[in-house]
């Protein structure tokens, strides 16, 4: 359950980011709309983790909760924003990917 807990925290994350994004270029109410969910996301996604750190390890939770968010962070840039997906875009993300299961690997 611990594990579920901590990919919906990354999820969260992921939301953050896509909230902050939204508010590009937004003025008034729009802009603040954005910016509450991204409070909202934000708090939610750290709550989460908070939960999550009760039976995984830190040393383990917070490396997976940034790689998710990070990971989550860039395809929400590339498939939503329209960002590039240069080679070395890709090859740090799956090198991050990779980082982070390892790490799982060795608990």
């Amino acid at each position: 359950m611990s594990w579920i807990i901590l990919i919906l925290a990354g999820c969260c994350e992921v939301g953050f980011a896509f909230c902050l994004g939204k508010t590009k270029g937004l003025t008034g109410l729009p802009y603040w709309e954005w910016m509450a969910a991204f409070a909202v996301m934000y708090v939610l996604s750290a709550v989460l983790l908070a939960r999550a750190t009760q039976t995984i390890p830190i040393g383990t939770a917070y490396p997976v909760w940034t790689g998710i968010g990070a990971v989550g962070s860039v395809l929400v840039g590339i498939f939503v924003f329209h960002e590039p997906a240069t080679f070395w875009r890709i090859f740090f993300v799956t090198t991050l990917i990779a980082s982070v299961v390892g790490l799982k690997m060795m608990e």
